[in-house]
């Protein structure tokens, strides 16, 4: 009778095991709809021959990380709509937004992850449909927070192949330089030409891709990172010059997200004889933008003297970011945010440019947008 009852219980666990396998490996595709218009909200100066910086402003959600194609068709469809008036040229720099690529950590899922109610839903589902992947990643994850760390790092080689192949390719498909917002990656690096990830702590990092598709230098690691939901990325500790790169408008810096309000950030910018600066950036929460600013975190510049509380968030941005720089010698610049809804984390963010110590923002409406200055 016990050996019938192990036998019983050996064929039930096979046959549940194999039922599961059978689950996590199936993704077949679901539905997609997803609104491609963008609108034109600012366009400043006129044209002059030196190129332009063209911010674009996406409203992203879930379904639209279903598959790199899918993020690629929409991305393209706000391409082709600044194409068609007249904004891209051979000397186009286009800006995109900060973890624009960090959400290809949930591309390739099931329809229950996009279905889910809130982000700790989703990622619960992105564990359970990728047993091995998320268990090995939360053996070598670092951090405060173990898990979110691990959700992260578990697809990361994958991520790093398509952030490559997706923006590489609008950049070459379109004939600009494409700065690709950034994403999370451990230890990123460009070896033979190819993003590859290491086996160390997390960064947010932002890619700059020529016309041909190709990377233009190494990845610019954020200095100072506040990720949306913990901070599971890493500080750059004693790091390397400010990465610049030649484009055909001219010598660019990057500055992820918060790392632009950092004084010492444009001296070294403007030491490497900088034109143009770039902003990836994200707001995180509906309404953020309007409420008192929280400061910096931990020790705030000595030569800035806002204070938390004096101002709205929105206000802060745009005091302590571009060429708004004191002693910034760069001549324009534009910082882009990502909007949209991921699950029941919303977003805030107005876009803006800026030149001359002139901001331009762009009105506080839903939708994708896009914001063009002319050099």
């Amino acid at each position: 009778m016990r050996k019938l009852l192990y036998l019983t219980f050996s064929m039930a666990l096979i046959a549940a095991l194999t039922t599961y396998a059978m689950w996590a490996a199936d993704r077949p595709p679901g539905h997609y709809l997803s609104d491609l218009r963008i609108d034109l909200a600012i366009d400043q100066g006129t044209p002059a021959g030196r190129g332009n910086l063209l911010g674009i402003q996406p409203e992203l959600f879930p379904t639209d990380y279903q598959s790199p194609d899918r993020l690629r068709r929409k991305l393209a469809a706000y391409l082709q709509k600044a194409q068609s008036q007249g904004l891209l040229n051979e000397k186009t720099i286009v800006v995109l937004p900060e973890h624009v690529g960090t959400w290809l950590m949930i591309s390739g899922e099931k329809d229950e992850l996009y279905q889910a109610n809130t982000i700790q839903e989703a990622m619960n589902w992105l564990a359970v449909s990728n047993p091995v992947q998320f268990l090995r990643a939360l053996i070598t994850a670092r951090g405060e927070n173990r898990l979110d760390d691990a959700h992260l790092r578990m697809k990361a080689k994958g991520m790093a192949r398509d952030y490559q192949a997706l923006f590489g390719g609008l950049a070459k498909e379109f004939h600009v330089t494409l700065v690709a917002g950034s994403i999370v990656l451990p230890e990123p690096s460009i070896i033979d030409g190819s993003l590859k990830v290491g086996h160390g702590a997390l960064y947010n990092s932002s890619l700059v891709f020529g016309s041909d598709g190709v990377p233009i230098g190494q990845p610019q690691r954020q200095m100072h990172p506040v990720f949306a939901r913990s901070d599971v990325t890493a500080a750059q500790h004693n790091p390397p010059p400010l990465t610049v790169v030649d484009t055909p408008a001219g010598r660019l810096g990057v500055l992820i997200g918060r790392d632009s309000w950092y004084p010492d950030n444009y001296r070294q910018l403007d030491d490497q004889g900088v034109q143009l600066v770039a902003v990836p950036a994200f707001v995180n929460g509906r309404g953020t933008w309007d409420q008192p600013w929280h400061g910096y975190k931990g020790t705030p510049p000595a030569s800035v003297s806002l204070k938390a509380g004096e101002v709205s968030e929105g206000q802060a941005w745009q005091r302590l970011t571009l060429t708004a720089q004191p002693g910034s010698q760069a001549i324009a610049g534009m910082s882009v945010f990502l909007r949209g809804q991921f699950w029941d984390q919303s977003s805030a963010g107005q876009s803006f440019l800026s030149r001359d110590g002139q901001h331009f923002a762009s009105e506080p409406v839903r939708g994708a947008r896009l914001l063009n200055l002319w050099l």
